[in-house]
């Protein structure tokens, strides 16, 4: 990568945008789901050791669930992409001609005027025909590829920080009034985690911080109610 391109990321968030949104949902789920279990069970129980249970079986569940279900939905991205390319590749070798017209009307649509988008179209189809095509006929880049692995390890990772922070609370405050403690804390571990990915992706922390709010308090409000409802005693 040029001094360029390296300069260039560094003042641009698109590079993060993989790795980012896996870590965001991940601890986002960790902390919302763990904190919602925790807190449906406390409403329903007068003692620490169910919470507890019920906390790290969501906490361990929800780590493997997290980091299979990203590797598998992103594989699957990845599957797709490589049809795609195998399906360029394969129509590069049996018309060239026409694959050339193709890239010439794309750099034309995109403000080039007709022969200059052939030129162009005419000098990467020469270093590297599919590698062009890939990139703005197919819209793959670098940046933009799946990586599953990395999403996989990225989201469960950050599932099991986000829910972690639950278990702690269930480990070390007191039991009454349990069902706050654990709404006061995710919210505001909820806030933390989106002003940081706020920050992290070059965008509004506000917006980001009022809807982790919301939809936190609807979801453990929702658990919370359930709790009450079906407030059966748990020994």
């Amino acid at each position: 990568m040029s001094e360029f391109e390296d300069d260039y990321l560094d003042n641009h968030y698109i590079h993060r945008s993989n790795w980012l949104r896996a870590a965001v949902l991940g601890a986002n789920d960790g902390i919302l789901s763990t904190a919602s279990l925790a807190i449906g069970v406390a409403a329903a129980s007068d003692f620490r050791a169910p919470v507890i249970l019920a906390t790290v079986a969501g906490l361990v569940a929800g780590t493997l669930s997290m980091a299979a279900g990203e590797y598998v939905s992103v594989s699957s991205q990845t599957d797709v992409e490589k049809a795609d390319i195998e399906r360029e590749r394969l129509e590069l070798e049996e018309m060239p001609e026409i694959e050339l017209l193709r890239l010439a009307e794309i750099y034309e649509n995109r403000g080039l005027k007709k022969e200059t988008a052939l030129i162009v179209a005419k000098e990467l189809t020469e270093k590297d025909a599919l590698a062009a095509h890939v990139r703005d006929e197919l819209g793959i880049n670098e940046m933009s590829q799946a990586k599953p692995i990395q999403a996989a390890f990225a989201s469960g990772a950050a599932f099991t920080v986000g829910g972690v922070l639950p278990l702690l609370v269930v480990l070390f405050l007191p039991l009454k009034n349990m069902e706050y403690y654990l709404y006061g804390s995710a919210i505001l571990f909820l806030i933390v985690l989106g002003s940081l990915a706020a920050k992290t992706g070059g965008s509004n922390v506000l917006k980001a911080i009022i809807r982790v709010t919301f939809w936190g308090t609807v979801a453990m409000g929702l658990t919370a109610l359930v709790g009450y409802l079906f407030g059966v005693s748990l020994a």
